[in-house]
């Protein structure tokens, strides 16, 4: 009976014992799950989801949308000027959109479209939240955005562009497609 007692009485300071080691370590641990981070700044939630009604109206053109209650308006071809609606529904899915100014797609952000997502803008990879969309957006300079996030880059050729595309690619607002 007596080995019985100190075989439990060992049981019980070592399983202390390692109850007070994983509470010393998580206490230590710096990262925190309840956050995402990631390249790029994070922005204000102005909410998700879809509304009926008016057109939503237009951002200014420096700070195009990263959130926002918006109209059913999917993106069918890039390198064009995208409506508030269009960039805002194409973000909730999952896409990355990156602005530019001129008239043509600067080569470097082609060159990263295709690159991340393995070729041009395809409507159905858009839809499906897996597209790099190319928008022109006189006043904005190089941007890209995706749901929540902005990171205002360098230029065309910025290398935070790519660890940005390749951090959100898909990540659209938790809970919805």
């Amino acid at each position: 009976m007596k080995r019985v007692l100190i075989v439990v009485a060992a049981v019980v300071v070592a399983a202390a014992g390692c109850v007070a080691l994983i509470a010393v370590l998580t206490s230590q641990d710096p990262s925190q799950v309840s956050g995402i981070s990631g390249p790029g700044t994070l922005e204000p939630d102005h909410g998700t989801g879809l509304q009926r009604g008016p057109v939503t109206p237009a951002s200014p053109a420096d700070r195009p949308p990263t959130s926002g209650r918006h109209r059913d308006e999917h993106v069918l071809h890039d390198k064009t000027e995208l409506t508030d609606d269009q960039i805002l529904d194409a973000l909730q899915s999952g896409n990355v959109i990156i602005t530019y100014e001129q008239a043509k797609a600067p080569a470097a952000l082609v060159a990263l479209q295709r690159d991340v997502q393995g070729g041009p803008f395809d409507a159905f990879l858009s839809g499906a939240g897996q597209a790099v969309i190319l928008a022109r957006r006189p006043g904005a300079g190089v941007q890209a955005l995706a749901w929540r996030r902005r990171l205002v880059a360098a230029g065309p050729e910025d290398p935070k562009l790519r660890d940005f595309a390749d951090a959100w690619l898909g990540q659209g607002p938790a809970g919805s497609g």
